[in-house]
């Protein structure tokens, strides 16, 4: 069992716990993730690892399916059954000169340890950070410490630069060279903004997370398309060269079980609404 030292709401419908979890915060590197079960009849899900703090991980997560939504309930001095890691491989960090790190809405979690082991390693780093608008915004404060230079955009234009994340970063590409580019977000928005990147030839990262199950290879459900070639995002990834992905193919696997997750979820809020009824702990 592994115990929530706390647990806060970051933004709308977006929650960080904080999880004693020594064996994966003494080997954890920028761009892994660990796989985590909260009871024995539960799913396991991939979660990104955001911070490292001692023998503590923080895990960032959107509250959508019954899984997250039952991992948002959960406060200081609960327990998690299970937390599988480090998982993946680290993200590529090394010297490139200067490093643009993009995220969308609850990927916006992987960003700052990315950034501080950038800056590490003799990196400028600019971030961008994107949201729906302000209500969704996270980290930004954190983003503000780890990057030498940060945006911030909203879709309606309710807090910082009016516009997407691509169109951000179109504009810092105008404005100075730029050698490598880190874009982690939504499937769709990974998709978009790594365009801006192709015809300029600049490396890009995205970060995959498709379904996973057992997170070692063995399940085979997290099989992506790159390059042509079929990949398994928990170990060969979960980052990929953005312009050798098949997003199409991503995103059409990600909707595989929509029916089964929203009945799941369902369900789940169901039996909570008779738990509160009834004055029983769920």
């Amino acid at each position: 069992m592994f115990l929530i030292e706390k647990s806060d709401r970051l933004a709308d419908k977006i929650h960080q716990i904080w999880v004693r979890a020594p064996h994966v915060a003494h080997h954890a590197k920028a761009g892994q993730f660990v796989i985590s079960r909260i009871d024995e009849k539960g799913e396991r899900i991939p979660l990104t690892i955001s911070a490292v703090d001692g023998d503590s991980i923080r895990l960032i997560f959107m509250a959508i399916g019954k899984t997250t939504t039952h991992l948002s309930t959960l406060r200081g001095g609960d327990h998690i059954q299970d937390i599988a890691g480090p998982l993946g491989k680290p993200s590529e960090i090394k010297k490139y000169g200067t490093c643009v790190l993009v995220g969308g809405g609850v990927g916006t979690a992987s960003l700052p340890i990315i950034a501080r082991e950038l800056r590490a390693a003799g990196n400028r780093v600019i971030g961008i950070v994107g949201s729906r608008n302000a209500s969704f915004l996270i980290l930004e404060d954190e983003m503000t410490g780890a990057c030498d230079e940060l945006h911030i955009t909203t879709d309606d234009g309710s807090k910082g630069f009016h516009g997407f994340a691509a169109d951000m970063l179109k504009q810092v590409m105008a404005e100075e060279e730029i050698d490598a580019v880190w874009i982690i977000g939504p499937a769709i928005m990974m998709k978009v903004t790594c365009e801006a990147t192709r015809d300029a030839g600049i490396r890009t990262f995205v970060s995959l997370n498709p379904v996973m199950v057992d997170g070692t290879g063995m399940c085979g459900s997290c099989r992506v398309t790159v390059g042509g070639e079929t990949k398994f995002a928990c170990v060969d990834g979960p980052e990929f060269d953005a312009h050798q992905v098949d997003f199409n193919g991503l995103m059409l696997r990600m909707r595989t079980y929509q029916l089964e997750e929203k009945e799941s979820l369902e369900r789940f809020q169901e039996h909570q609404c008779a738990c509160k009824g009834s004055g029983r702990h769920a």
